[in-house]
């Protein structure tokens, strides 16, 4: 069958006409037009990843960020939670793991650039959104105009800016933007006096986004003063109910930016004066892709690769060209001085989350482990670091005919476009649906054919049409270009396609092509989900996940490991003999020896049974798992509680280091069927 698309219509592109921007001390500029953001006079594509520092130890971020690096993160975003930095009200902290200032050093010594959301509010499931719990028995509204609030927004800010003072783009520092408040969609008003205040204290920075969604007409915004940015998650969890959600639209090509699967939380007003967000006067970009999500008491769906890598390819294919990703590392929450500092249900709209876990299902764990989005993400980073300038100019362009909601046999494809080359987006997969084997698929462009294809399996991934390969012009390849590496093109073979590349004087086939100087590089997809660029070369790990920590290669993972490294024209091998001895679990029944620290999500929906177990680990060495199927589950270590779990069905996994040399108890809550899940 042949596949077409809608006809293409050039936008006009729009310079200077937003309150943003900025230049360095280098003379380098960023800047905002309609379609792209511009770095250095260029197209600019970046990929952001949110990092909360504050729910790391200090001593980690240095590993952590290296490992954002080594994913194809280029730009840092994090929450300044002010609870966390005032809970008791004039005695600020920024001191420790709370040490802004040393976080965004830290960022700059790997080369990351920094987004500070600043709130005042933040949400991210942190207890009160962020506020502190002095700031709510204060006599005035919150989140609005009114003097009492504006007078503790200026001081927070104040207190920020003094930590970072310096740090800034313009001063020749790695923070290059700001986000203003967080999901606050129908107050235009005070989002533009929050800004106001922020470059009144100092915040003069390229970048001001706030949150864009809401409904179908996009978030009030000032128009000319901020850039809206958008998400989208590969399910619900603040969901109220615990039935399985109908298939989301973001699995679906659109070129829509709101996702409309926030509209049932934050859809508060429906407006009547006229107002539709001005979409064309902004890029799409992006801060809440979620790449995994929460795990809370009422919901607890598993996030596959697959779910985090289409999503994100979906977004791509629909023109975005921020990406950023919400969590990108999980994390632990801290336990203040006088609460806990999760979020819980209060009687509003908040969900009851865990005391301490913020995992997130992230391409970093909690812990510091890989999971399999992130190689499959970074595919996507390397190709908009090395082709971003041209694809940032192409154009969202629909299918002929799209799939609807529930149609599991039309194939899901757009393109984005120049008018003359660009590339061509599939997905041919649905979060827990299974969708019917599309054959013979042969998509026309206007400008190229592709062959016939075979689209079968859980898969997504994107063609060039018309790209340019050194002085010569691809007319169409069947594998999905990742990067460059000189005059070395690396691309990836997609399951179930065979790999060919047109050129006008016909088909290459082949692991390795020469022509003109240039070689085309082949890779599997395993490979290909192994793939890094570290320090300007290319490395692939057999079966593991590299990264440069300090000054040589390293896999996370624990004990020997193997990898590739280009040579220039083959890959050479290296074999690092590491001998590792995983700590052993021995696990035993015993009788309460004390009554749980933090009950409550022991007993989230009425009271359960409790079974207590003691642990002992035989060193600090790698990880032990906890499979047990219960509700909740806490360790505690000499009588704290040192890590807390709702069970979703996967085991559960936490370093014995935290756990060594200590007297621990598991204590696991009776699971009853008052839940959402997919175990």
């Amino acid at each position: 069958m042949e596949y077409k698309f809608e006809d293409y219509k050039r936008s006009e592109i729009l310079r200077g006409h937003l309150n943003m921007g900025g230049v360095d001390p280098s003379g380098e500029r960023i800047d905002v037009t309609s379609l792209y953001l511009e770095r250095g006079g260029k197209p600019w594509v970046p990929v952001m990843g949110e990092y909360h520092f504050v729910r790391d130890k200090r001593e980690n971020w240095h590993n952590e960020l290296a490992k954002l690096k080594a994913g194809g993160i280029n730009i840092i975003s994090t929450y300044i939670f002010w609870i966390y930095h005032e809970e008791i009200e004039g005695k600020f902290d920024f001191t420790g793991d709370r040490d802004l200032r040393a976080f965004v050093i830290e960022c700059n010594e790997f080369g990351l650039d920094v987004l500070l959301r600043i709130g005042p509010y933040a949400h991210g499931e942190c207890r009160n959104g962020g506020f502190p719990d002095w700031l709510l028995e204060k006599p005035f509204e919150l989140r609005d105009n009114n003097e009492g609030y504006m007078h503790y927004t200026k001081i927070l800010y104040e207190k920020i800016y003094k930590q970072v003072k310096g740090l800034l783009y313009k001063d020749g520092g790695n923070i290059i933007g700001i986000q203003l408040e967080n999901e606050n969609p129908c107050n235009a008003p005070h989002l533009a006096r929050l800004k106001e205040i922020a470059v009144e204290v100092g915040f003069e920075v390229p970048l001001y986004t706030v949150t864009g969604w809401n409904n179908e007409r996009g978030a009030e915004i000032p128009v000319n003063d901020v850039l809206p940015v958008f998400g989208g998650y590969p399910e619900a969890p603040w969901e109220k109910h615990t039935d399985k959600l109908p298939p989301l639209c973001h699995f679906f090509f659109s070129g829509e930016r709101n996702e409309r699967v926030f509209d049932d939380e934050l859809n508060v007003k429906r407006f009547t004066d006229g107002w539709v967000m001005p979409y064309k006067r902004y890029p799409f970009a992006t801060c809440e892709m979620g790449c995994g999500v929460e795990i809370n008491h009422n919901r607890r769906p598993i996030i596959s690769a697959m779910d985090a890598y289409a999503l994100s390819l979906i977004k791509l294919g629909d023109g975005n060209n921020l990406l950023g990703y919400y969590m990108y590392k999980g994390g632990t929450n801290k336990i203040g001085k006088l609460t806990t500092l999760n979020e819980y249900a209060d009687g509003k709209w908040a969900k009851e989350c865990l005391t301490l876990s913020y995992d997130f299902q992230a391409p970093i764990s909690e812990y510091g482990e890989i999971r399999p989005q992130y190689g499959m993400l970074n595919k996507l980073h390397l190709f908009v670091q090395d082709f971003g300038d041209t694809l940032a100019l192409m154009e969202y362009v629909g299918a002929e005919k799209k799939a609807e909601r529930y149609d599991t046999t039309s194939l899901r494809y757009c393109m984005r476009t120049d008018g003359r080359s660009g590339y061509v987006f599939i997905s041919h997969y649905q979060r827990l649906t299974e969708l019917s084997d599309v054959e013979n698929a042969v998509i026309d462009t206007g400008t190229v054919r592709f062959p016939k294809m075979d689209i079968k399996g859980d898969i997504a991934f994107f063609l060039p049409f018309n790209m340019r390969i050194g002085d010569d012009l691809l007319e169409y390849s069947t594998t999905q270009p990742i990067c460059r590496h000189g005059d070395i093109y690396f691309f990836a073979e997609i399951e179930g396609i065979k790999p060919e590349y047109k050129f006008k004087d016909g088909i290459s086939r082949g692991r390795y092509i020469e022509r003109d100087g240039i070689k085309i590089v082949t890779l599997s997809p395993e490979q290909a989900d192994h793939i890094r660029r570290i320090d300007g070369e290319i490395y692939i790990g057999i079966g593991c996940n590299l990264y440069k920590p300090e000054e040589s290669i390293e896999a996370v993972e624990d004990g020997s490991y193997s990898y590739l490294k280009w040579n220039g024209n083959d890959f050479d091998r290296y074999d690092i003999d590491i001998p590792f001895e995983n700590a052993e679990l021995c696990i035993e029944a015993a009788e309460q020896p004390f009554k749980p620290k933090y009950p409550r999500e022991l007993e989230i929906g009425g009271k359960r049974d409790l079974m207590w177990k003691k642990l002992r680990v035989s060193s600090d060495k790698g990880f032990i798992e906890i499979t047990d199927k219960c509700d909740t589950a806490q360790i505690y270590a000499d009588g704290e509680m040192i890590a807390d779990e709702f069970y979703y069905g996967v085991p559960w996994r936490i370093p014995a280091r935290l756990l060594y040399g200590k007297e621990c108890y598991l204590v696991m809550s009776e699971m009853k069927d008052d839940l959402y899940r997919e175990f």
